[in-house]
């Protein structure tokens, strides 16, 4: 009896830890509320930030003299793309002037290398580039703005006084006098 109740245990130590191990291949493992790619997914060379909800969160809410625009975008929504030149246009020109641009990608993972780093070299992006790889969507987009419906593109502007969710694409003269509220 006491022989079978070894045999048992080592057995589910065994199985438990080959079942822990095949679970985690290849998903991305979270360190300080910043998602790392594991070593070898293929993903660990991607340049820019990649963040889970947690750790993109403290960047809706910073209090320091800036005004941030933050463009919630992805590279197959023709109307993100469309509307990018904006606001590379408006980083540019509010460069210096407490003016922060920030594009959040919300591209699949299978998309960082094949099309949103291209996209971001070719077009030359100065605008700083996150990614937002949540899959709670339904937890974090009433965070950001409870008029958020979950479309994109979608951006929030704020600074210490003022703060305003826009679900729609913008013209640039749009944008720019949205800004200029802001900083007006």
């Amino acid at each position: 009896m006491n022989r079978l109740l070894l045999i048992s245990l080592v057995m589910s130590i065994v199985f438990g830890c080959a079942e822990k191990k095949k679970a985690d291949s290849g998903k991305p493992e979270i360190v300080e509320n910043e998602m790392v790619a594991k070593d070898g997914d293929g993903q660990n060379d991607i340049p820019f930030p990649i963040y889970d909800f947690d750790g993109f969160e403290p960047l809706l809410h910073n209090n320091d003299g800036k005004t941030y625009v933050i463009n919630f975008w992805a590279t197959w929504c023709k109307p993100c793309l469309e509307e990018m030149p904006h606001f590379e246009r408006i980083n540019s020109e509010y460069d210096g002037k407490n003016v922060e641009v920030v594009l959040v990608s919300l591209d699949m993972p299978n998309m960082w290398k094949s099309r949103l780093e291209p996209y971001v070299m070719k077009n030359k992006i100065q605008s700083q580039v996150v990614i937002l790889d949540d899959p709670k969507q339904n937890d974090w987009i009433p965070k950001v703005s409870e008029e958020w419906g979950g479309g994109i593109p979608a951006t929030l502007i704020y600074n210490k006084d003022k703060r305003t969710f826009y679900e729609r694409g913008f013209t640039y003269e749009e944008l720019n006098n949205e800004l200029k509220t802001f900083i007006n």
